[in-house]
């Protein structure tokens, strides 16, 4: 391995992300990455034409894929063809992959906000007087609409997940660093997600988070474990982002954002081994 190695930075700076900057966690993120690594920063559609003069591609707030998705299907086949490293690994069965895996967990037992993707598997699901529907291929709430159990009728293309619509005290965020456990924070407001704060995430809260960092098998990368808390004091994931997680670096001190990048750092070195 290169004393200096060279990583392309995949970054959309100027994604529209409702109340949040995204372009300034890269900027802080590359501006410290730079004095380990020869970093360049290029847009998603560009990364498949770009990332064979670099030794890793890391992929960080691209945007949701849905918007630009022949390029991604494209520039995934090139780094498979070639044995292009990126970080995460294209290997994340969780979002990565779409949200089939919501489903699948449901049937597998773990504790996640209960999915189906058909009206006819409504049984598998406790009953609701509301259910969110929203794409399987969707990100950041693209798609997103709550429906009566009569409306849910019309949800047969199978290309949906059907959930109950939960009624919880708070959403949380624990963020890892390969199976490393970083920081948390949640959002005391349901009504406000991304007004997030510290939280002191105890011995089960992170064993809740572990159950699907160690499901995900991720070798090195970024994951982000949302999950909710329901009135009964129990946690159920929301989502498990392994493709770009948004970081809210903004939402941290000072020594946790500069321990952040020393374990990213160390995490994308370690991945060129």
């Amino acid at each position: 391995m290169p004393s200096r190695p060279s990583v392309l930075y995949v970054s959309d700076l100027a994604y529209p992300a409702r109340g949040r900057r995204y372009c300034d966690e890269d900027i802080y993120l590359t501006s410290k990455l730079r004095d380990t690594f020869d970093l360049a920063i290029c847009h998603p559609e560009h990364a498949a034409n770009l990332m064979a003069g670099f030794d890793t591609v890391v992929v960080r707030n691209s945007g949701p894929v849905i918007d630009y998705p022949k390029a991604y299907a494209h520039f995934r086949e090139q780094a498979e063809a070639t044995a292009q490293r990126v970080y995460n690994p294209l290997t994340g069965k969780a979002d990565m992959a779409g949200k089939q895996y919501m489903i699948d967990l449901t049937g597998q037992g773990y504790p996640v906000i209960p999915t189906v993707d058909h009206p006819a598997h409504l049984d598998r699901l406790p009953q609701a007087t509301e259910y969110v529907v929203k794409p399987k291929a969707g990100a950041d709430s693209h798609g997103l609409e709550f429906v009566t159990h009569d409306e849910l009728h019309d949800k047969t293309s199978g290309d949906v997940l059907i959930q109950p619509k939960i009624d919880f005290r708070y959403e949380v965020s624990f963020y890892f660093v390969d199976h490393d456990f970083q920081y948390a924070l949640h959002a005391p407001d349901p009504a406000h997600r991304w007004e997030l704060t510290h939280y002191d995430a105890t011995t089960e809260d992170l064993e809740f988070a572990r159950k699907f960092i160690t499901w995900n098998n991720l070798g090195h990368g970024i994951q982000r474990v949302d999950a909710c808390r329901t009135q009964d004091g129990n946690l159920l994931l929301v989502e498990l982002e392994d493709l770009n997680p948004y970081l809210s670096l903004d939402r941290t001190s000072d020594r946790t954002r500069e321990d952040f990048v020393k374990a990213m750092t160390s995490s994308i070195r370690r991945s060129l081994d």
